[in-house]
């Protein structure tokens, strides 16, 4: 495993529970800013027996990528609801549970409805 995918791969594995994160934000958290792309192919490539909380990663704009109605969007739905993350329509606000979610609420105040 080179060392690029090895960051990757750590930035995901410290997704906390109950939180999610963009394909971006892990590119950009594994010293990588730009390369969100590369994230989801090796999502994709994950080595045998490395566990990995996948479903935690979603698009910039809160959405699961994969098609609606598919099993594995089914399994991320089911996967992220279990840990209390919202998931509405595929979508999850990122304002509430992304990583950052707590740096925005100290810096600005709490979203506003």
């Amino acid at each position: 495993m080179n060392d690029a995918a090895a960051r990757i791969y750590a930035a995901i594995a410290a997704i906390p529970q109950g939180r999610v994160a963009s394909y971006g934000a892990i590119a950009a958290r594994a010293g990588l800013p730009g390369r969100a792309r590369l994230v989801g192919r090796l999502l994709g490539e994950v080595p045998d027996g490395m566990e990995l909380p996948w479903y935690r990663v979603l698009r910039s704009s809160g959405h699961i990528a994969m098609p609606p109605g598919s099993r594995g969007f089914r399994e991320q739905s089911r996967r992220l609801r279990a840990e209390g993350v919202e998931v509405k329509n595929g979508r999850v606000p990122l304002s509430r549970f992304g990583l950052d979610a707590d740096l925005d609420h100290e810096l600005w105040g709490p979203p506003l409805q």
